[in-house]
């Protein structure tokens, strides 16, 4: 199948290094419209859908394969093998971030650093451990989502973008939400939520910048900490922010943190 029919794949921007941006749960890849054009000029971009989000292709969704978050990783190496050029540096968003990680871990080195926005391993928490759910929270949001997808979407993508200041946003979210398709919406809701990467970050080498919101339902501060504390090449920026979506309701201050972080590779010979 044709890669970029399959994940609606944009590509556009000039530089060495190449930065490949992932969406999270309910979004597409025009949430990077506030935060993308800043860096076109020195590098090359590469924009997709997740199956089954935004303009890909729907018949390319497969239970099986998408019943963890290792065929999302698959389908990102396939993408970086046929669109990226140079270094790679991965900007994923809240889910992306870990389907990002099993990406690294899959293809050791291809992938040359990791900017993670909202990231989070695991949602619920343990004796050990603060997700910021508990196992119920997970179960009832799941069993809301499934009975009632678009009501659901409606209620909580406001809650998710936050950004009292800025409604359109909500507006913005709530549509990317309403618009994915009910059936594949809700399994991936399920991987997402109920997925624990905590033992596929341990270890991991490639240079990490964690950009997390100072006020965020779906990964609160502990989360950052942690990832902060368990990956041993990583940079920790709290963004002033409210909501999950830092990269759309701040991207100024994403673009000053990832500015910061990503000097090496916008400079680096393309050679």
């Amino acid at each position: 199948m044709d890669l970029r029919h399959r994940n609606n794949v944009s590509v556009m921007g000039h530089g060495p290094s190449t930065l490949v941006f992932s969406h999270g749960f309910g979004c597409n890849q025009a949430m990077w419209n506030y935060l993308a054009p800043h860096f076109l000029e020195r590098f090359r971009v590469v924009l997709y859908d997740l199956v089954g989000a935004g303009l890909s292709d729907l018949s390319a969704f497969d239970k099986a394969k998408y019943s963890s978050l290792g065929g999302y990783a698959h389908d990102l190496n396939e993408i970086i093998d046929a669109y990226a050029q140079g270094p790679v540096i991965l900007v994923g968003h809240s889910v992306s971030a870990m389907i990002g990680t099993l990406a690294d871990r899959f293809v050791p080195g291809r992938i040359a650093a990791h900017v993670m926005i909202g990231p989070s391993p695991c949602y619920i928490d343990t004796e050990d451990y603060v997700g910021g759910f508990k196992r119920d929270d997970i179960e009832d949001l799941l069993d809301t989502l499934d009975s009632n997808y678009l009501g659901w979407s409606s209620a909580m993508a406001p809650v998710i973008m936050g950004a009292p200041a800025q409604p359109a946003l909500s507006t913005e979210l709530t549509e990317s939400f309403c618009r994915t398709e009910p059936d594949i919406a809700k399994q991936f809701a399920r991987v997402t939520f109920l997925s624990d990467n905590r033992q596929d970050l341990l270890g991991l080498a490639t240079p990490v910048l964690i950009l997390q919101s100072t006020d965020d339902l779906i990964a609160p501060v502990a989360v950052g900490e942690y990832l902060h504390a368990v990956l041993p090449n990583s940079t920790y920026c709290l963004v002033d922010n409210v909501g999950h979506c830092p990269h759309m309701s701040a991207p100024q201050a994403c673009a000053v943190a990832m500015d910061r972080f990503l000097a090496p590779w916008a400079t680096i010979d393309a050679d």
